[in-house]
């Protein structure tokens, strides 16, 4: 993820035990916000949406030719996730913050796979039964631009929000790289759209909007440079200014991007069609639900220390969450193998996330 390379650089500072720890925690609850606000995102705008569409690469190819390329890859994604669930509550009861924050970055870039390809496979499996019509791709991917402007987003607020102190030159590095290939992303997809439209006002309003973010993200990185080679208060509140701007640049270029005229017709499925694609979307939202809870648990553990009387309950929580997350790997992958229903299988155990 974006901002996950950019955590990694947050837990150095004091040589104290006490403060190593407490900035272990307030690390590890920082990579919790980021990762919760990444897996929703995505939910969203792949499980939650109306619209019925594939999910493509960022080369622009379809994630999958098939619904058992999909099937396999889902599988074996939640065989890792449940290593890593287990790891990373092995390293929690062993106190290990740093180490949990990194397993909880792998895990969330493996729900984020999960989750794409859980919605491809439900796109495929819908458009072949019968009634069901393909999608008609536009000029643009919402999906794809939209996770572009989350990680901006995300990568300034990691800025906007860390003390100067915690600006380290990897952290600073880190950031710029991000921010840099998302950007790219952003200006290939956008001059590609300006090349095939056939409005005159679209074309040039593409092109436009990539110098828009192109001139936005020369100043914003010209600011980070300088925070690297001269940290201070007025250099990182440059950064600050620099990072709205841009941000806004971006905003009004998806917003743009993003309007129906350019994203294409969605897939037309029938009612049989439907009902399995609702199968196997509920089988995966299970999963990232769980996944979800599982983040706010591991920070209310970050936010309070052991002594806490609020403590056990909250490593309750998070046992719960674990075990939520094994369940809706169960549904998820019966529903893929039966393409039918995960309602229709035997009861799980039930967990109480409040």
């Amino acid at each position: 993820m974006a901002s996950g390379g950019s955590a990694r650089s947050t837990g150095e500072g004091s040589s104290s035990p006490v403060g190593a720890s407490l900035q272990q925690r307030k690390r590890l609850s920082s990579i919790c916000d980021a990762c919760k606000a990444k897996v929703q995102l995505v939910a969203d705008l792949l499980l939650l949406s109306s619209e019925t569409r594939p999910v493509m690469t960022a080369e622009g190819a379809v994630l999958a030719d098939t619904f058992d390329q999909c099937r396999d890859t889902v599988i074996a994604r939640t065989k890792e996730l449940s290593i890593l669930t287990h790891d990373i509550q092995s390293q929690l009861n062993m106190g290990r913050f740093t180490e949990v924050g990194d397993r909880l970055l792998e895990m969330v870039d493996l729900v984020v796979s999960l989750t794409e390809c859980s919605a491809h496979a439900a796109y495929l499996v819908a458009v072949e039964s019968p009634g069901s019509q393909p999608c008609l791709p536009g000029l643009v991917d919402r999906y794809k631009v939209t996770r572009c402007r989350h990680e901006v987003e995300l990568n300034c607020s990691v800025l906007r929000v860390s003390p100067l102190t915690d600006l380290t030159p990897q952290l600073l590095l880190e950031l710029s790289q991000n921010i840099s290939t998302n950007l790219k992303n952003l200006s290939d997809i956008s001059l590609l759209a300006s090349e095939r439209s056939r409005d005159r006002f679209a074309k040039e309003q593409f092109k436009l909007s990539v110098k828009s973010i192109s001139t936005s993200g020369m100043a914003f990185l010209a600011c980070v440079r300088e925070v690297k080679a001269q940290p201070s208060e007025l250099t990182r509140n440059r950064c600050v200014l620099f990072s709205a701007a841009l941000v806004q640049a971006v905003g009004a270029l998806v917003g743009f991007a993003t309007e129906p005229q350019f994203l294409g017709r969605p897939a037309s499925i029938s009612s049989e069609g439907k009902g399995v694609q609702t199968a196997v979307l509920g089988g995966a939202m299970s999963v990232v639900s769980a996944c979800v809870l599982l983040t706010q648990g591991l920070r209310d553990v970050a936010q309070h220390p052991n002594g806490s009387s609020k403590m056990a309950e909250y490593r309750e929580r998070l046992h719960n969450s674990a075990c939520a997350i094994s369940d809706g790997c169960t549904l998820l992958t019966q529903a893929l193998r039966e393409r039918s229903s995960p309602r229709t299988l035997p009861p799980v155990n039930s967990y109480s996330m409040s």
